[in-house]
């Protein structure tokens, strides 16, 4: 709570835009993270369930995934314009 204080009276703005673009950072990291996991646990329901179609559940896992990895990496490069 102190750190929003003294981000507030640093006057202008300019500290609550760096503290925000962290915060954005952090959530973006850890949203990929989190969703990364749903997607590789589907996967392996989905491949325990159907063996024989694991070659496509893997292909469409490693393409999810790279998806929400450069959804998450375009996120921090804008944040790290912000900052």
């Amino acid at each position: 709570m102190s750190i929003l204080l003294q981000a507030a009276a640093a006057g202008a703005g300019v500290g609550l835009t760096k503290l925000a673009a962290g915060l954005g950072a952090g959530l973006a990291a850890m949203a990929a993270g989190l969703g990364i996991g749903k997607i590789g646990a589907s996967a392996m329901e989905g491949i325990a369930r159907q063996p024989e179609a694991g070659g496509d559940i893997r292909m469409a896992m490693i393409i999810a995934a790279a998806l929400v990895d450069a959804v998450c990496l375009f996120t921090i490069v804008v944040c790290g314009f912000i900052l």
